[in-house]
């Protein structure tokens, strides 16, 4: 079963140290999504439609909202994945422009070769992670460099927008974007339909205008929304585990930990054990 060894998190996002040996559901996120092997056998994801290998030499880049997923050969041993989810407004402070890290287009492909730094940095955080777990400032800074460095490396940096009127947002008629506030509001998760109704448009024209904008479905962004406020619930409150069950809709806490287990790798008690190994 696959095992999270460390967890760190701040204004940065979330690292987590996974040692994988079961694969994942498709899903998203909200940020770019950075994914380094720091031991074990080499494996891969499907990023979009695109089988992308992860090995020492080869990083696996997920732009924000691009569905993927972990798929694990049960032949091969164990795989021990640094996995990046970095918050946009935190990579701005670096340069204003990379706020853009949330968007579409960010990473020029799925894969790229590591480089010599690269990879130095990723083993050097992983050590730092594991031997001072609660040590975040220095994991922030160790995390600062890294991804400066996959940044320049695997990104148009230099023609991303600097000036306020260059940053405009990406366009989206403006009825999925009422929807998609509604959906990070809401307390419902079972029922797209709502949503559509709210638009004041038919289910097929919900869906398409929706894809279109965000290149998800209304369901993938519903559980992106649902596993966020999950994991941010498990990680900070002291809140029983079956409470949160009832809260993001699953009447049997099984299923919850079924639904975090397929989307996080673990479940969402061990999650909280060592997400709090942090400090």
């Amino acid at each position: 079963m696959s095992t999270a060894l460390r967890i760190a998190h701040g204004a940065f996002g979330r690292v987590a140290l996974l040692d994988m040996d079961r694969s994942l559901v498709r899903h998203a996120h909200h940020h770019c999504h950075v994914l380094l092997k720091v031991e074990g056998s080499d494996t891969q994801f499907l990023v979009g439609d695109q089988v992308t290998p992860l090995t020492d030499t080869a990083a696996v880049l997920v732009d924000g909202w691009k569905p993927h997923a972990y798929v694990h050969d049960a032949n091969r041993p164990r795989t021990l994945i640094m996995a990046l989810y970095i918050e946009p407004e935190w990579l701005k402070e670096f340069r204003p422009g990379w706020a853009a890290s949330g968007a579409p287009g960010f990473f020029e492909r799925p894969s790229g070769e590591v480089s010599p730094r690269i990879r130095q940095l990723t083993l050097h955080l992983a050590a730092e992670m594991m031997a001072n777990p609660d040590a975040v400032r220095t994991h922030e800074q160790t995390l600062s460099d890294l991804m400066i460095a996959v940044i320049e490396r695997f990104t148009p940096w230099r023609s991303f927008p600097t000036s306020i009127r260059g940053m405009s947002a990406v366009s989206c008629d403006w009825r999925i974007r009422r929807a998609m506030d509604a959906m990070r509001v809401h307390d419902s998760y079972a029922n797209v339909d709502q949503f559509v109704k709210g638009a004041g448009l038919s289910r097929a024209q919900f869906f398409r205008l929706f894809e279109t904008s965000l290149g998800v479905s209304p369901k993938l962004y519903l559980n992106v929304v649902r596993m966020e406020r999950a994991l941010d619930a498990v990680m900070r409150e002291d809140t029983p585990l079956g409470e949160l069950s009832e809260r993001f809709g699953f009447p049997e806490p099984a299923h919850f930990t079924r639904f975090f287990r397929d989307h996080a790798g673990v479940s969402p008690r061990e999650f909280r054990n060592v997400s709090r190994l942090a400090g």
